[in-house]
C-alpha cells in the first residue's frame, strides 16, 4: 500500500485537499492530508517561534507513524520546504517527492525566495511588521490571491472557501533558510507543472538544454514529470485529474527529459539561412556586426530572452542564432548589434532594462552608427523588456519588433505589479511601427501573451504587422528549416530594416 502525504502552501491546511483526499482512498492508498502547527484549524498553536523547522519536524512524526511501506510525499507551493526537510531526515522511508507546481529550492533558501518579485516579497514582509502580532503575516484579501499563483479553474465557491479558512503565516515559515540533506537528491521525484501558471514540460526542457549544471538532475531516469491544464490549485480546480496524475507518479510514469551528451542543444544548431560572414567588432558586452558602406549606417539591437542560468557558455550574443540575425542584416546595409545582459531569473527584469539601455546608448553614441535610426527587435522572455520602449519611445526609435516572445508576465513569474507588461505598454506608443513574429506551434503560455497583446494593440489602434511561421516552433531559427521559416525571418527582417530607410 502507498501512503500519501499531502502538504498544502502557505495560509493554508489539510482542508485544501479534501477532494484529493477522498479520490486517493477511493483507489485504495492511504492518505494523510497535512495541517502544520500554526495553520488552518492549528492556528491557535502558532508562536513567535514557529518556523520552518518545526513544520519539518510535523512531518517527520507523522512519517514515524505512517505504517504503509511506501510514502509519497507532496509539496504544494510553500509546502515543498518542509517535504524536503523532512525527506532528508527519513530518506528510507520516502518512495517519491511530488513538487506540485513549484521550483527545486536549493539549500539555503527561504521559501519567501519562491516569490520571485522583490517587491510582492517585501509588501508581505511590510504586512507582517504593520500587524499587532509581527510574527505573522495575514492572508491575501480574495481579490489578491493570484499574487500567488493563477486562480484559473477555481470554482467561485472554492476560491470565497479558501479566502475565508486561510489564516496568517508564521514569518519564521518563510523567512528560515531551508538545510537540504544530500539524501533528498538520490530520492525518486515528479514535478507536475500547471500550463495555466506559466510552467511546462517544454518549458523545462528548454531551460535543460541551456546547460544550467544545477538543472542536469532532471535527466534522471528517477526523475518524471505530468502537465496539468489549470492554474495553480489543481487540488481545488481539476481534483480528479490531479489525483489520477499522484497516482501515476507513484507507480513510477511520466514523461521523462532525456538529453544525451552528443545531442546538439538546438539554440546551439545552425542558423537556418546562409549568411556570410561580417565584421564584428566586440565592445564590452555588446557586438557590433557592421556592412559594408561609407558613412554612419541605421542598426538593429537584437535583445535575447531568458532567463538564461547565469555561467552559460557560449553566452547568447554568441548563439548562432543571433549571430546569424547580426550578420543578416549588416549583409543588408545596416548595423547589427548583439549583447548580453543580466537576466539570470525573472526577478533580474529591471538589471537586464538597464543593461539594454546602456547597449543602445552606446551604439547610439557609435561614429559608424546613425543615431537616429535604431530598431530593437526582442526574443522569447526578452520580449518583456520592449514595455520600456513602448510606453515611452522616442524619436530614434523606428521600430520595435518581437519574435516568439512574452508580451505580458506569466502566471508564476510574480511581475503582477511590474512595468514590464508590453500588453499595457502598447497603449502609448502611439504609431511606432511594430513587426511581431509568432509560431504556429507556440507553447499555450506563451501563445496567450501574444493574443492579450495584439488584442489590447487592435484596441488602441496600434500600427503593427504580424508575421506567422506556419508550423514553426519556439526557437524557430535553429530548429525548423523551413522554407517557410526562412520566408518569414526574410520578412520581418526586411520590414524592420523598410521602417529604419524610411
Amino acid at each position: 500500500m502507498t501512503a500519501f502525504i499531502l502538504v498544502p502552501g502557505t495560509f493554508t491546511g489539510g482542508w485544501i485537499w479534501r477532494e484529493v483526499a477522498a479520490r486517493l482512498r477511493d483507489s485504495g492508498a492511504e492518505v494523510h492530508p497535512v495541517t502544520l502547527t500554526g495553520m488552518g484549524d492549528r492556528s491557535h498553536l502558532a508562536g513567535p517561534e514557529t518556523d520552518l523547522e518545526r513544520h519539518v519536524q510535523d512531518l517527520v512524526q507523522l512519517i514515524d507513524h505512517v505504517d504503509a511501506p511506501e510514502v509519497v510525499m507532496v509539496g504544494h507551493c510553500y509546502g515543498i520546504h518542509p517535504v524536503l526537510g523532512a525527506a532528508g531526515r527519513r530518506p528510507e522511508r520516502i518512495a517519491r517527492i511530488v513538487y506540485l507546481d513549484v521550483g527545486m529550492p536549493q539549500d539555503g533558501a527561504p521559501a519567501l525566495e519562491l516569490v520571485p518579485d522583490q517587491a510582492v516579497r517585501e509588501r508581505l514582509l511590510h504586512r507582517a511588521e504593520q500587524a499587532e502580532d509581527d510574527w505573522r503575516i495575514p492572508p491575501p484579501p480574495r481579490d489578491e490571491w493570484q499574487r500567488w499563483g493563477s486562480v484559473d479553474g477555481i470554482p467561485a465557491d472554492a476560491l470565497a472557501r479558501v479566502a475565508r479558512l486561510a489564516a496568517p503565516q508564521p514569518a519564521g515559515t518563510l523567512t528560515q533558510p531551508l538545510r537540504l540533506s544530500d539524501a533528498v537528491s538520490g530520492l525518486p521525484a515528479t514535478g507536475v507543472l500547471c500550463t495555466g501558471n506559466g510552467s511546462s514540460i517544454a518549458m523545462v526542457e528548454a531551460l535543460v538544454g541551456l546547460g544550467d549544471p544545477r538543472l542536469q538532475a532532471l535527466t534522471d531516469s528517477r526523475v518524471s514529470f505530468f502537465e496539468l491544464d489549470t492554474g495553480h490549485w489543481p487540488m481545488l480546480s481539476t481534483p480528479d485529474e490531479l489525483a489520477d496524475v499522484l497516482l501515476r507518479a507513484a507507480a513510477g510514469e511520466g514523461h521523462r527529459v532525456s538529453r544525451t551528451v552528443s545531442e546538439q542543444p538546438a539554440h546551439l544548431r545552425p542558423f537556418l539561412m546562409d549568411v556570410a560572414e561580417r565584421p564584428r567588432k566586440r565592445v564590452g558586452k555588446v557586438d557590433l556586426y557592421l556592412p559594408d558602406a561609407d558613412g554612419p549606417r541605421p542598426a538593429v539591437v537584437f535583445v535575447h530572452g531568458g532567463p538564461v542560468p547565469r555561467g552559460v557558455q557560449p553566452t547568447p550574443r554568441d548563439w548562432p542564432g543571433f549571430v546569424g540575425y547580426g550578420q543578416y542584416v549588416a549583409s543588408l546595409g545596416v548595423v547589427g548589434v548583439t549583447l548580453d545582459h543580466r537576466l539570470h531569473d525573472v526577478g533580474h527584469y529591471g538589471r537586464a532594462a538597464e543593461d539594454v539601455a546602456e547597449a543602445v546608448e552606446l551604439v547610439r553614441a557609435d561614429p559608424r552608427v546613425d543615431g537616429e535610426r535604431v530598431a530593437l527587435w526582442c526574443f522569447s522572455g526578452g520580449g518583456l523588456l520592449s514595455a520600456d520602449w513602448l510606453a515611452a519611445p522616442p524619436s530614434w526609435l523606428r521600430c520595435v519588433a518581437a519574435t516568439y516572445p512574452v508580451l505580458a508576465p506569466l502566471p508564476n513569474w510574480g511581475l503582477t505589479d511590474s512595468r514590464f507588461r508590453p500588453a499595457a505598454a502598447v497603449r502609448a506608443a502611439g504609431q511606432l511601427p511594430i513587426v511581431l513574429t509568432r509560431v504556429e506551434l507556440e507553447r499555450a503560455e506563451i501563445a496567450a501573451t501574444v493574443e492579450e497583446f495584439l488584442t489590447a494593440a487592435k484596441d488602441c489602434g496600434a500600427s503593427i504587422e504580424v508575421i506567422d511561421v506556419p508550423l514553426g516552433h519556439h526557437g524557430f531559427e535553429t530548429i525548423d528549416h523551413t522554407e517557410q521559416a526562412r520566408h518569414a525571418v526574410d520578412r520581418a527582417v526586411r520590414s524592420v530594416l523598410g521602417h529604419l530607410r524610411s
